[in-house]
């Protein structure tokens, strides 16, 4: 495998691992701080984060199957499209990543704060509770939500009590707010549907389901999976499957406007 490592990957691989050891050097939470992806309006983010946040890694776990994927369909592509060519296509994916990641977690908040909003200007047990329609219920302790629901119910709140629920319920949003995002995944997932796209027949399979699948149907199926886990949010996933979504789909854009106009990378246009 290493010995048909092309050169832009071989040198992403060596920024990634860097970037993976400086973290602990400079220290863990002060590399979360300064270089992982926070939301815009968070205090902690820096629009360095912005590239930043695609060359660290979560785990010893997280950047081995990242790079293991990089290594197996990056050289491909690179072989096959060059190197200016590849590295403009794994930059233009992650950044495609990022900004649907940050679309979808605009949508998500602007849905919590206007919860929080109905509950504050109207403080009854149904916009309480409608709040919690707008979050993974399983992030709460439902015996104490349920609590407060039932105490809505018995009695007209004083304003201090209202005051008290919705800074918790402020909290929780704002918790959420500064949750960074690190990772090479969305740029991994561009590189992914990109190797579908050119070799559809070649046959994939994961580890933990070492069943061989063509590309043609196991990436649609993968894209699925993510975008359902997106979707619901449970409680014990960690990962931002949106940013995969973003970084296939804004390979898919530009591999298509590519065959429809050519590259700049090219000498010749795509028939």
């Amino acid at each position: 495998m290493f010995n048909n490592m092309t050169a832009v990957v071989k040198n992403l691989l060596i920024l990634n691992v860097i970037m993976f050891v400086a973290r602990y050097i400079i220290g863990e939470q002060q590399a979360y701080d300064y270089l992982a992806l926070h939301y815009p309006t968070s205090e902690k983010f820096l629009p360095v984060q912005i590239v930043t946040h695609f060359f660290m890694h979560g785990s010893l776990m997280h950047i081995f199957f990242n790079m293991f994927a990089l290594i197996t369909f990056g050289s491909v592509l690179e072989t096959l499209w060059g190197p200016q060519r590849f590295l403009f296509y794994y930059f233009f994916c992650a950044f495609g990543a990022a900004i649907l990641h940050m679309g979808y977690n605009y949508y998500e908040f602007s849905t919590i704060q206007q919860a929080i909003d109905v509950f504050q200007a109207n403080p009854s047990p149904g916009n309480y509770w409608a709040f919690f329609e707008t979050v993974p219920q399983a992030h709460f302790k439902m015996d104490a939500v349920n609590s407060v629901h039932q105490a809505l119910m018995q009695a007209q709140p004083d304003p201090a009590t209202v005051s008290e629920i919705t800074e918790e319920l402020q909290s929780y949003l704002g918790q959420r707010m500064n949750t960074p995002v690190v990772g090479a995944s969305g740029a991994i997932y561009g590189l992914l549907l990109a190797f579908g796209m050119n070799f559809p027949n070649a046959e994939l399979m994961l580890l933990f389901f070492p069943v061989p699948v063509k590309a043609k149907y196991f990436i649609p199926v993968l894209m699925l999976i993510e975008l359902f886990l997106g979707v619901n949010q449970f409680s014990w996933d960690n990962i931002a499957h949106f940013a995969h979504l973003g970084g296939a789909l804004s390979g898919l854009l530009l591999i298509l406007y590519w065959r429809k106009f050519g590259s700049r990378f090219d000498k010749t246009r795509y028939k």
